[in-house]
C-alpha cells in the first residue's frame, strides 16, 4: 500500500457485519414481527449504526469511510448467502435475492450507501477528537 495509508483492519469489519446480521436474524425468529415491523428495522439499524460508527472512534481506524462500506458490502454478502441457505431449509425453494438481479444490486448499493453514510459520521467525529 502506498506511504501513509493503514491497510483495512478486516477483523473489524468481519466483526462489524456480523453484528449486522442481527437484522435478518430478528425477521428470520420472528422478533421484527412481534416488535412490529418497521420500528423493529428502523430501531436495529440505528443501534447497528451506532455500534459502527463507535468502533471505528474507537479504534482510531485510518479509513473509517473505507472501513464501513467494506463492513456494509461483507454484510450483504453474507445475508445473501445466509438467505440462499436458509431460504430453501425454512420454505422448500430458493427465495430472496439470490432469484432476483435487481434485488443483488440494490442489496450491495444499499449497503454501500449504509457505509458511507456511517463512514461519513465517524470520520467527522475523527477529526472532531
Amino acid at each position: 500500500m502506498p506511504g501513509n495509508k493503514k491497510a483495512l483492519n478486516w477483523r473489524l469489519i468481519t466483526a462489524l457485519a456480523l453484528i449486522a446480521l442481527i437484522r435478518p436474524f430478528m425477521s428470520i425468529l420472528g422478533i421484527s414481527e412481534a416488535i412490529g415491523k418497521p420500528a423493529a428495522s428502523i430501531t436495529a439499524t440505528i443501534i447497528i449504526s451506532l455500534i459502527w460508527i463507535t468502533a471505528v472512534f474507537i479504534k482510531n481506524e485510518k479509513q473509517p469511510v473505507l472501513t464501513l462500506v467494506s463492513a456494509g458490502i461483507t454484510y450483504a454478502v453474507m445475508a445473501i448467502i445466509i438467505s440462499g441457505i436458509l431460504s430453501p431449509v425454512l420454505t422448500g425453494t430458493l427465495q430472496g435475492p439470490l432469484t432476483n438481479p435487481f434485488a443483488l444490486v440494490s442489496i450491495l448499493l444499499t449497503n454501500i450507501v449504509w457505509g458511507l453514510i456511517t463512514g461519513g459520521i465517524a470520520a467527522l467525529l475523527l477529526k472532531i477528537r
